[in-house]
């Protein structure tokens, strides 16, 4: 695990509890606001997101948010309803269950290297959840009125004031039709964020 630490300041923010058994965050890793997260999951979107991106280790990202003195993470995910009906959506998590191991085989945590920049971005991000945006199932990168996950992040980024990428490469296809969109891989390839802990791969256990 890489790890840096970045002086004893005290922390306004709610501490969260982790659950060694049900999560993939190691304990004793502090979150700031605008911190990347990135984690590669084991389903048959994880599975085509690599496949268009093989240099990417990563299937899905969100970013870090402060919701009322709590540390949450914000990210566009389809297929993880909360509830009979829930529609595929922004969402706000824990930083424990957005790594649930039944959601997560790796991850890792990135962060911004300006603090004020990386606070912008998580309010933009978490005005986008408020909205109740919608998934963006045709990955259309003009349109901010619904997103996917690394259109969330780097169009928060954008609004705070630094731009992350160029427009999107990568072609990926699903069922039916092509899609040109981001990965998270061009986030992570941006040096505007230093790494501050990565989580090898989780080992399931056969019943």
């Amino acid at each position: 695990m890489l790890s840096c630490k970045e002086g004893q300041k005290s922390d306004k923010h709610k501490v969260v509890i982790i659950n060694p058994n049900s999560t993939l965050m190691p304990k004793g890793v502090q979150l700031r606001e605008g911190d990347v997260l990135y984690r590669l999951g084991g389903g048959i979107m994880s599975s085509a997101v690599l496949e268009a991106d093989p240099n990417g280790g990563y299937s899905h990202c969100g970013i870090v948010v402060d919701s009322a003195g709590t540390l949450m993470v914000v990210h566009a995910v389809p297929g993880e309803p909360d509830y009979e009906g829930d529609p595929d959506r922004v969402k706000m998590e824990t930083p424990e269950k957005f790594f649930a191991k039944e959601n997560a085989f790796k991850g890792e945590i990135t962060r911004p290297r300006d603090a004020q920049i990386g606070h912008k971005a998580a309010e933009v991000a978490l005005r986008i959840y408020h909205k109740k945006t919608l998934f963006d199932h045709d990955y259309n990168n003009e349109d901010t009125t619904k997103m996917y996950c690394t259109e969330l992040v780097i169009y928060a980024y954008e609004k705070a004031g630094r731009p992350l990428v160029g427009p999107p490469q990568h072609h990926f296809n699903i069922p039916a039709y092509e899609i040109t969109c981001w990965m998270p891989s061009d986030i992570y390839e941006s040096k505007f964020f230093k790494p501050v802990a990565r989580f090898p791969k989780y080992k399931r256990v056969k019943h």
